[in-house]
């Protein structure tokens, strides 16, 4: 495994003092001040707009650009507000309808004459929760790195509208006013202020990366694909973390998939009866706007709307547009963890015909729900969490848990991950693909295995477990020196690809001693993915794995899947 050597300490010990006090940077409208931080000898600029707020007339409707300016020097010292978003990601943040804020972190004053690499994250959280101020993602700890490894560079960070306030959708109104899957237009957004702004940070607009793990996965697929998979010239690569091109749920029709939902929020909030009720939503208070999303329901849950198939900035289903070639051709990285699919298979899960019952229940007909079945045996060799052996999980679970984990984890990202990696593959293009194993310090089930959002940490190197709360849920208290090595090694082959398109290329003049496997291009005459692992040194290995059950899935991603 990779260790610290002293060269790492001596490299960075000698670019601390080319800090400045009071950075500036001298944007389109005007010039903002940052913050200098002596410890990261880093330059924050925090809670910059990327567009208008969108309140009062400019709810629910496509985000604007700025279109004032200012003469007197701004400052960008602090982080904005989160979005109004409803879930555990929200908690320890204040949050606000005027939310649509960009955050640029960078080496300090050493790199003034260099035009920089930039990594743009787009946080996950569902649709419905979380923000690019959470600190779990800290940015800072990838641009110290990036310095140690001799490839620095900038990084970015966004917040978006979620839930309701950014994905409305379910009536023809809505749909006719064409205020539709506007989180995903407000990313939009922030790339072209990238585009128009990241060089007065010292950032280069034609090496931005964007990357993202779940929703924020999902977000990067639809970066690829939107409008067709028309290319903008806003990024020059992608990182897909535990999210695709292929959507992971069903694309709704924007005027009757949400329609029930749609329809309790106007009887809630009095708008039904309304001569437009999307105009009586846009003039509501927004307190009392968000309380009517947010109030308890035992029958409906109007706190989660998703992406729906608008036909404009997600043209058709996207399975389609990736087997027509229609999407932006740039180098990726894509990937998940080994047990996805814990984290969304019901429970319990106690006989085959419990599973029947499940898959059923997401669409799938009958007999390809019998192929599924035999293609997903309750084998427990084939199945994943692996960590537990010959175990079977507790009643809680379920003993067929783990066969049904194995499927929903293909049906929502794995299965969607492997034909990402072929398609990148057949045209011609780097795909770098890898499966995640490896389990930091969470209070979960051992049931769980790697599952979902596990490598968060590791990817953003957050040793100090920052924005983890409660300390037992730091993700490397009490784990091996081996854990922290492989946060090491995943964090410089990220960086590495946003600055030269390779994860290996760090390794000729690394820092750290290294001797893990060269991560090789996915090839579909003999298709490989690297393991990232912390109880063996990490590998590279066949991703043929559960073949029969994921050529299935993905068969039938849009006849039976709807994506």
């Amino acid at each position: 495994m990779l260790r610290s050597t002293g060269l790492a300490t001596a490299l960075f010990v000698g670019l601390a003092s080319c800090g400045s006090s009071a950075p500036t940077a001298v944007v389109k409208n005007g010039t903002y001040m940052g913050t200098y931080s002596p410890e990261y000898d880093q330059d924050f600029f925090l809670g910059m707009p990327y567009a208008q707020p969108p309140v009062g007339s400019l709810r629910f409707r496509d985000p604007i650009g700025l279109n004032t300016s200012w003469n007197q020097t701004r400052e960008a010292t602090q982080y904005s507000p989160e979005c109004y978003g409803y879930g555990s990601d929200q908690w320890n943040y204040p949050v606000s309808e005027d939310c649509l804020y960009i955050n640029v972190v960078r080496p300090a004053g050493c790199y003034e004459d260099e035009n920089l690499p930039v990594a743009f994250w787009i946080h996950g959280g569902g649709f419905y929760q979380g923000g690019g101020v959470d600190q779990r993602y800290n940015l800072s700890f990838t641009v110290e790195n990036s310095v140690k490894i001799g490839k620095p560079i900038i990084a970015v960070s966004i917040n978006y509208r979620l839930s309701a306030w950014g994905f409305l959708s379910g009536s023809e109104e809505v749909r006719d006013a064409g205020s539709l899957n506007l989180g995903l237009r407000d990313q939009r957004m922030a790339l072209h202020w990238a585009q128009e702004n990241i060089e007065a940070f010292g950032g280069d607009p034609e090496r931005v990366t964007i990357y993202g793990e779940s929703a924020g996965g999902a977000s990067v697929g639809f970066q690829l694909t939107a409008y067709g998979g028309r290319d903008d010239k806003l990024f020059r690569a992608a990182i897909l973390q535990s999210g695709n091109p292929i959507y992971y749920r069903r694309l709704r029709d924007p005027a009757t998939g949400y329609a029930e939902q749609y329809e309790e929020l106007t009887r809630r909030t009095h708008c039904s009866n309304a001569t437009s009720p999307l105009e009586c939503l846009r003039q509501l208070p927004a307190e009392q706007l968000n309380t009517a999303i947010n109030m308890t329901s035992p029958v409906l849950n109007l706190t989660v709307w998703n992406p729906c198939l608008d036909g404009n900035f997600i043209e058709k289903p996207t399975s389609l547009q990736l087997a027509a070639g229609e999407f932006v051709h740039v180098p990726i990285i894509s990937g998940a963890t080994s047990d996805e699919g814990t984290a969304f298979s019901p429970r319990p899960v106690n006989t085959t015909e419990d599973l029947r019952t499940f898959i059923m229940a997401e669409g799938v007909p009958a007999n390809l729900t019998s192929e599924l079945l035999e293609a997903y045996p309750n084998d427990l060799s084939v199945n994943v969490v692996a960590s537990l052996g010959d175990a079977r999980p507790g009643p809680e679970f379920g003993p067929q848990f783990r066969r049904s984990a194995s499927y929903f984890g293909d049906s929502v990202f794995i299965a969607n991950r492997r034909l990402t990696c072929q398609t990148w593959a057949a045209a011609n293009l780097s795909a770098y693909c890898y499966r995640f194993n490896a389990i930091p310090t969470y209070n979960l089930s051992a049931a769980f295995g790697v599952t979902h959002f596990q490598e968060i940490s590791y990817v953003f190197l957050n040793l100090q477990g920052v924005g983890y709360e409660p300390a037992a849920m730091r993700p490397f208290t009490n784990k091996s020196e081996s854990h922290r090595d492989l946060a090491r090694f995943m964090n410089s082959n990220w960086v590495s690809f946003i600055h030269d398109l390779d994860p290996n290329s760090w390794r000729k003049t690394s820092v750290y001693n290294v001797s893990e496997a060269w991560w090789s291009q996915y090839e579909n005459g003999n298709p490989m993915d690297f393991v990232f692992d912390a109880n063996v040194t990490s590998y590279m290995e066949p991703d043929t794995y559960r073949k029969e059950g994921m050529a299935l899935i993905n068969a039938h991603n849009y006849d039976v899947y709807g994506r």
